[in-house]
């Protein structure tokens, strides 16, 4: 049985590649195995022992990825965006409680002046020149006495640490176990048929568990390979493709959108792509994207349902020939999914309600948080804090998340409905529906929108478009038209304060 990321390594054939970047040659299973023994030794040498968390700040990339297997195979990992400013990273490193943060060797980073600030040594992480995709080695001073706590980390030893997004309140700290991202990264390649014939083209961001665990650790337990862009790039995408040769790649809705405004430009290089599949989770595919996506590259697109505390995977359309159903999330692909009526029942088919998790994938609690665990956890089941719908074919439909569910005067709106009827217009390339405050009602229904290129539109005549399709207290009473919507570090559009960002607050 699998139970550790040192398990993930052990039984797979040394001269199977696992990392590969532009122009660099492939790092293969047997140097990522002895690399990660290596770095075991060398993290124990200065100190850091199991459960010792080791903040990572390096750009995107196949060190990035490599760093993640191999410090986590005997520590805790605690990956952050190098995009921070430097009191984002004090704020980070004193509240992970960090024993040392990882920096590229040479690199000008505020996270260096941080780890000064709050006294966490620095260590320093080389790649040679010429050398494999994900080869490295950790230099630094000693930040104390050889760890008595040594060697590969144990299955309930915590693997990785990253904070929730904190859009409405402090960011938390959620601990996964080994046990919990292998299991993950399992459901993940069970869910996908992953093989070693298999080559993930990753654009997803290191720091989020979307990229490290659907992209990075399901390939690898899967003795797949993965190849490592340095960050999302719409331009460089199709050249990565062409260099890449690889069978899938995992994306959320927004990347897949930029991808497709460019596909026209790159007819032939989609035609030669030969992709198997093209995943998309982290936010909700609009099913007219979907279909797009699958006329454009004629492969099928699997929409999964992930997030940090399930260590990613909860449900996924599956692969062909089974269905797909657009606008659902799929089936349970993991843990056991369920819907809860706000009184702790579950519900039967086609009654709305949270989406409720339980399994092995599924993290036992936020760290030193009691009060929000007792609101996240009834009878073992962990309240996502999704709205949503299961049919009598167990596929999960999400509403909206609780919290962005409009409540116009006592009416109930989910922006995602909206958001799919506006997305039917033929000049919508993308919306956000959101709740903007309203003095009698507290809160009415907005919308940011994009054109498509050489396409007009005026807010009347989407108004009216809306209206045609929903009951009038659901179509927006602002639309707003952008070159871009604001988005996260991770590429997914923000409902909650956006009002406020466009000056509707």
């Amino acid at each position: 049985m699998t139970f550790t990321i040192s398990d993930l390594l052990a039984d797979k054939p040394s001269d199977a590649p696992v990392f590969g970047a532009p122009s660099r040659g492939d790092l293969n299973f047997g140097d990522l195995r002895v690399q990660a023994g290596a770095i075991t030794g060398a993290l124990n040498g200065l100190g850091i022992g199991r459960g010792d968390r080791v903040a990572i700040v390096l750009p995107n990339g196949p060190e990035m990825a490599s760093a993640f297997v191999c410090i986590g195979a005997g520590a805790t990992t605690a990956p952050l965006n190098p995009a921070y400013r430097q009191e984002d990273f004090e704020f980070y490193l004193s509240d992970l409680n960090a024993k040392a943060l990882v920096v590229e060797a040479g690199a000008d980073t505020p996270a260096r002046d941080a780890a000064a600030a709050r006294g966490v040594p620095v260590l320093e992480l080389s790649s040679g020149a010429g050398s494999p995709a994900g080869a490295f080695t950790l230099t630094g001073e000693p930040v104390g006495d050889p760890a008595a706590n040594g060697g590969p980390a144990a299955p309930d030893d915590i693997a990785l640490v990253l904070h929730t997004s904190g859009t409405t309140s402090r960011p938390k700290i959620v601990p996964l176990s080994q046990r919990n991202v292998t299991a993950s990264a399992a459901n993940i390649a069970e869910s996908l048929r992953l093989s070693p014939d298999d080559r993930c083209l990753n654009i997803m961001p290191m720091f989020h568990i979307h990229g490290l665990i659907a992209a990075v650790l399901s390939s690898v337990g899967a003795g797949a390979s993965i190849w490592c862009s340095p960050g999302f790039n719409a331009l460089g995408f199709f050249n990565w493709v062409t260099e890449a040769r690889p069978s899938w790649y995992t994306a959320v809705p927004t990347m897949h959108q930029a991808i497709l405004s460019r596909a026209a430009r790159n007819r032939e290089i989609v035609d030669r792509a030969g992709l198997r599949f093209i995943r998309s989770s982290s936010a909700s595919l609009p099913p007219q994207v979907m279909q797009e996506l699958e006329d454009v590259f004629g492969c099928p697109v699997i929409e999964a349902y992930g997030m940090t505390e399930a260590s990613h995977q909860m449900a996924s359309n599956p692969l062909p020939d089974a269905p797909r159903k657009p606008g659902s999330v799929g089936i349970a692909a993991g843990p056991e999914v369920a819907i809860m009526s706000e009184d702790g029942a579950i519900l039967n088919a086609r009654e709305t309600g949270e989406i409720v998790i339980r399994g092995e994938n599924v993290f036992s609690g936020y760290e030193s948080n009691p009060a929000a665990n007792a609101e996240a956890f009834t009878d073992g089941w962990f309240r996502t804090g999704d709205q949503g719908i299961m049919d009598d074919e167990g596929y999960i439909s999400i509403t909206g998340r609780l919290k962005e569910i409009i409540n116009r005067g006592g009416e109930k709106i989910s922006p995602r409905e909206v958001d799919e009827t506006l997305m039917d217009h033929p000049s919508v390339q993308q919306i956000v529906t959101f709740a903007m405050p309203h003095d009698k009602l507290g809160e009415d229904v907005a919308a940011a929108v994009v054109l498509r290129e050489d396409t007009e539109a005026t807010e009347k005549e989407l108004r009216e478009f809306a209206a045609e399709h929903l009951a009038d207290f659901k179509v927006p009473r602002r639309i707003l038209f952008l070159d871009e919507i604001p988005k996260g570090a991770t590429g997914k559009l923000q409902r909650i304060g956006l009002a406020e960002k466009l000056g509707l607050g």
